[in-house]
C-alpha cells in the first residue's frame, strides 16, 4: 500500500508542477517544491522533459541544489550541472558532508572543482576523487569512527557522547592499533552491555575487512553471505580508510539490477529518459545494427535452402518453431549462467560440470517436445517424414542452445565483456542459424528428390 501511495503522490507532484509551468506560474511551482524532500525533487526532475526540467532547476534554491544533485545520476545530473552557474555550484556544496562531496564534485567543471577543493581544504576529498566508483573505495563512507584496542568501554562511551552526529548512524565501531591498522569490530549492543572497566580488545570481533579495490558486486555478495550491516575498508597496508554500510549495499544492488536489465536491451543506465530524440536514436542504432547483421546472417542460411523451401512450402511455416524453442531454451541457460557468474557460483573449476548438465537438460527437453511437435506437424501436413525432421532439428537446436548459453557468457567474461550486454544477441544468432540450418538441412537430405 505504501508503494501505491508513494506512486500516487509522485504523479500528483508531477501534474502540479507541469500545470504550473504550462501556466507560467513559477511562484506556485516554487511553493510546491518547498514542501518536498530532496529525493522527491530528484525524482521529479528525472521525470520531467528537458524544457520543464530546466525551468524547475532555475527556481530551486542553491542550498538545496547539492542535496538534489547527489541523489540524481548520469546524464540528468550532468545536464543540470551544465545549466547551473559556477557560484550556484559552489554554494550547493556548502551543506554537504565529505562523502556526498566526493560523489558530486567529480562531475563539476574543472575550475569549479578546484575552487570547491580549495574552499573545503580537506585532503580526504582529493583522495576520494581518485577512487574508482565501481570499487569499495568509491562507495565507502569516509567518516568512520575508529577506537584503539586498549581503551576501556567507559572511555569509548564517553568518546561517543562527544561525537553525536557521526555516532548516530553507527551500528559498530572499527578497532585499530596505534598506526590506524585494522584490528577488528565492536558492535554497539556488545559495547553497551559490557562492563565499563574492560578493554575493547576483549570484546571486539575479528570480522574480515574489505579491500579498497574490491568490486562493488563482490561487496554486495559479501554482505549477503555474512549477513552484516557494515564493514571496514582497508588499503593494501591494512590501514582503515572508511567503511561500507548496508545502505551503500542497497544502492549497489539497485544499480546492478538496473545495469543487467538495461544492458540486456543494449541500453545504459546513465541515459536520460528524456534525452533528445536524435541522441537516443543514435545510441540505440548501434545494437539495432548488430541485430540487423545477425538477422541477415539467419536469412542467408535460409537462402541456402531456397530450392528445398520452394519444393516443400510447409518448411517455411514450421521453421520458426525450431528457432523460437532454441531461443527460449538458450535464454534460460544464459540467465542462469550470468547469475551464477555474478554470485561466483560458476567458475572454471565447475563450468564443465554445469555445461554437461545443461546439455543433458537440452537433450531431455528436446526429446519431449520433439515428440509433441513432430506429432502435431505430421497431423497438420499429413507427413510423418516432415514431423520427424522437425523433431530431429529441435533436439539438435535445444542441445546447441544449452551449449551456447553456457559458453557464450564464459567467453565474454574471459574477454572482459559484460555477458549481460552482448550475450543475448550472440545467443539469438546461434539458435537462429543452427535451428534453420538443422531443420532445412535434414529436410534437404531426407525429403527432397
Amino acid at each position: 500500500m505504501s508503494t501505491i501511495i508513494a506512486q500516487e503522490q509522485s504523479d500528483l507532484h508531477l501534474q502540479q508542477i507541469m500545470s504550473d509551468l504550462d501556466n507560467n506560474a513559477l511562484y506556485d511551482a516554487r511553493g510546491h517544491l518547498q514542501g518536498l524532500h530532496p529525493a522527491e525533487i530528484a525524482l521529479l526532475l528525472s521525470s520531467l522533459p528537458i524544457d520543464y526540467r530546466n525551468q524547475i532547476w532555475g527556481i530551486i534554491a542553491p542550498e538545496m541544489m547539492g542535496s538534489v544533485l547527489v541523489i540524481l545520476q548520469g546524464e540528468v545530473r550532468t545536464g543540470l550541472i551544465e545549466q547551473a552557474t559556477a557560484q550556484n555550484l559552489i554554494d550547493a556544496t556548502s551543506e554537504l558532508d565529505i562523502n556526498d562531496l566526493a560523489v558530486l564534485v567529480g562531475d563539476f567543471p574543472a575550475f569549479v572543482r578546484e575552487k570547491v577543493l580549495e574552499k573545503k581544504g580537506d585532503s580526504r576529498l582529493e583522495t576520494a576523487l581518485t577512487y574508482d566508483g565501481r570499487t569499495a573505495a568509491g562507495v565507502m563512507d569516509i567518516n568512520v569512527l575508529t577506537i584503539q584496542a586498549d581503551l576501556t568501554v567507559e572511555a569509548v562511551l564517553q568518546f561517543l557522547r562527544e561525537q553525536p552526529k557521526i555516532a548516530a548512524n553507527m551500528d559498530s565501531l572499527v578497532v585499530v592499533d596505534e598506526d590506524n591498522k585494522y584490528r577488528g569490530m565492536v558492535h554497539l549492543p556488545t559495547l553497551l552491555t559490557s562492563d565499563i572497566h574492560i578493554v575493547v580488545s576483549s570484546i571486539m570481533e575479528l570480522d574480515k575487512a574489505i579491500a579498497l579495490n574490491m568490486a562493488v558486486a563482490d561487496v554486495a555478495l559479501l554482505f549477503e553471505q555474512r549477513d552484516i550491516l557494515s564493514a571496514a575498508v582497508i588499503d593494501e597496508h591494512g590501514v582503515v580508510k572508511g567503511r561500507v554500510t548496508i545502505d551503500d549495499v542497497l544502492d549497489i544492488v539497485r544499480d546492478e539490477a538496473e545495469h543487467v536489465v538495461l544492458s540486456s536491451a543494449g541500453l545504459d543506465e546513465e541515459h536520460d529518459l528524456f534525452s533528445p530524440v536524435l541522441v537516443s536514436a543514435r545510441r540505440r542504432a548501434v545494437w539495432l545494427g548488430v541485430n540487423l547483421f545477425t538477422a541477415f546472417l539467419a536469412s542467408w542460411v535460409i537462402g541456402l535452402f531456397e530450392a528445398t523451401i520452394a519444393e516443400i512450402v510447409a518448411l517455411a511455416v514450421l521453421m520458426p518453431i525450431v528457432a523460437s524453442m532454441g531461443g527460449i531454451a538458450g535464454s534460460q541457460t544464459l540467465t542462469l549462467v550470468i547469475r551464477g557468474l555474478a554470485l561466483h557460483q560458476i567458475s572454471p573449476s565447475n563450468s564443465m560440470k554445469f555445461l554437461g548438465k545443461e546439455i543433458a537438460i537440452g537433450a531431455v527437453n528436446g526429446v519431449v517436445w520433439s515428440i509433441v511437435v513432430a506429432t502435431l506437424a505430421s497431423l497438420w501436413f499429413s507427413s510423418w517424414g516432415l514431423g520427424l525432421m522437425l523433431g530431429g532439428a529441435m533436439i539438435i537446436n535445444l542441445c546447441c542452445a544449452s551449449l551456447a548459453g553456457v559458453l557464450i557468457p564464459l567467453f565474454l567474461q574471459k574477454k572482459g565483456i559484460d555477458p549481460a550486454l552482448a550475450g543475448g544477441v550472440l545467443l539469438t544468432t546461434v539458435t537462429d542459424v543452427i535451428g534453420f540450418m538443422s531443420f532445412l538441412g535434414l529436410a534437404t537430405i531426407f525429403l527432397t528428390n
